[in-house]
């Protein structure tokens, strides 16, 4: 078939952040295993701001393959906002999306596309025999994939992995920020998109220093808590913080009930019941906040759906071929 870079079928997105010593390995695999498939693709590497010689390297690349296009962040912004730049240029009807330091195999996209030609939307690696550290990476690697399972009900088992395939309407119908690119199938859970997951290779870093360590545990542990109010609660999140506000000024209520009936029918002292009569106030003026803080909420998730459309990053350079693509930005 045509490799024709102006209409691509496959869009291969990877984020790089100073990866200088894989990136001419990682392009030559990539060309290879799409060269065999015989689909038109483009790739479409960003460069998170990196220190080294990274962008140097993908300016190269891009200067001697039609179907390359580079994109540069204008600041080291984390690997979310750099997959998002990309899928907002991928022209693909299938987009991947894999890490650059080869720990992702590129010789594994075929079975990628082998399961989305069954009707799956989403298709989601799972290292199914990690390699990794077992403290720094697999442990917490294993809680937050245990709690978003049981809190999205998403059954695959590795939400962590950026080597995942996509429907393009699947990555029309995201907006990414923080560090939700590892959460995509449960964000999109919500949509009814076909989620499935393929076991791939876990491969040791060979080259370049590994950018992950225990700061990102703290990270995850927070994203695991937007992600669950994202999915369930987004479009009512009066009925998150309301529920709050209701027990919390219920219990205070309870409280002042039970005062009032003591003083006025058993001669309780409200002088001696002052401390629970003050912590009772406080209880229902906490979970009147919490109420009005739903309301509030439920205001802001319309705007929200309305205006949804701030970008994440920052670009400085698009290396591109398309008219519109050329030149600092």
């Amino acid at each position: 078939m045509s490799n024709d870079a102006t209409n691509p079928k496959l869009s291969i997105v990877v984020p790089f952040f100073n990866e200088e010593e894989n990136v001419e390995e990682m392009y030559t695999r990539l060309k290879e295993v799409l060269g065999r498939i015989g689909e038109p693709y483009e790739l479409i590497f960003v460069d998170d701001s990196s220190s080294d010689g990274t962008y140097a390297l993908l300016k190269e690349i891009f200067r001697k393959d039609e179907r390359v296009e580079v994109l540069k962040l204008r600041r080291n912004s984390g690997q979310t906002p750099a997959l998002q730049a990309g899928f907002d240029r991928a022209r693909g009807e299938i987009i991947i999306s894999m890490d650059g330091d080869l720990q992702h195999d590129p010789a594994e996209i075929p079975q990628f596309l082998a399961k989305i030609a069954e009707g799956y939307d989403i298709v989601s690696g799972w290292r199914k025999d990690r390699k990794d550290n077992a403290i720094l990476r697999k442990l917490p690697s294993w809680v937050a994939n245990r709690m978003m399972k049981k809190l999205v009900k998403v059954q695959i088992h590795d939400f962590g992995t950026t080597y995942k395939a996509y429907r393009r309407e699947v990555v029309q119908s995201i907006h990414l920020y923080g560090e939700l690119h590892r959460f995509i199938p449960a964000l999109i859970s919500r949509e009814g998109f076909k989620i499935t997951e393929i076991p791939i290779s876990n491969i040791v870093r060979l080259r370049g220093k590994s950018k992950y360590g225990l700061s990102r545990v703290r990270r995850v542990f927070f994203d695991l808590m937007t992600v669950k109010f994202l999915v369930s609660f987004l479009d009512r999140p009066l009925q998150f913080f309301g529920l709050i506000g209701m027990v919390i000024g219920g219990t205070g209520f309870l409280i002042a009930a039970l005062l009032t009936i003591g003083h006025y029918f058993l001669e309780w002292s409200m002088r001696d019941n002052m401390g629970n009569l003050l912590l009772a106030v406080f209880l229902m003026i906490i979970g009147g906040l919490f109420i009005m803080t739903g309301l509030l909420a439920e205001v802001i998730s319309r705007i929200y759906f309305v205006t949804h459309n701030q970008k994440i990053y920052s670009l400085e350079r698009i290396d591109s071929r398309r008219p519109d693509g050329a030149g600092a930005r």
